[in-house]
């Protein structure tokens, strides 16, 4: 989904932690925290309100109750590829909100449709009624 003018999120909203990644990784993994933890507060953001109304409706995981988004990276060992990731991630996360859902058109049903409905539960009908006792 390409936007004409995507969303910037300001750097100094987005808090950044450092964690220990999870896994294999030999002794490295014991000594450097290149996992990193994104925290998003949606309402103190400065996103337009309809984003921030999308964006708490989700029923997505990384969003907790109190409206922050929590996005955790570990796949690379390096701090910088994982804070990109994270970041990538926040960045497509607020675009799936910012397209509007279509508009929902009501139509009717067509009278050769209704016919045929009515149509198909008289043939099931008798039907059915074949299924009972003969009686003689």
């Amino acid at each position: 989904m390409s936007l004409s003018h995507p969303i910037a999120i300001p750097e100094n909203e987005i808090e950044f932690s450092q964690i220990r990644a999870q896994g294999p990784g030999g002794q490295n993994v014991n000594k450097v925290s290149c996992a990193v933890h994104l925290r998003f507060d949606i309402g103190a953001s400065s996103l337009p309100e309809h984003y921030k109304e999308r964006l708490r409706k989700l029923n997505d995981q990384r969003i907790t109750r109190d409206g922050v988004v929590v996005i955790k990276a570990q796949q690379s060992r390096s701090l910088e590829k994982n804070k990109a990731d994270a970041l990538q991630r926040l960045q497509e996360l607020v675009e799936s909100v910012s397209a509007l859902p279509p508009v929902r058109k009501p139509t009717r049903p067509t009278r050769s449709s209704q016919l045929k409905r009515v149509e198909g539960k008289l043939i099931h009908g008798r039907v059915k009624s074949l299924r009972g006792k003969i009686v003689e």
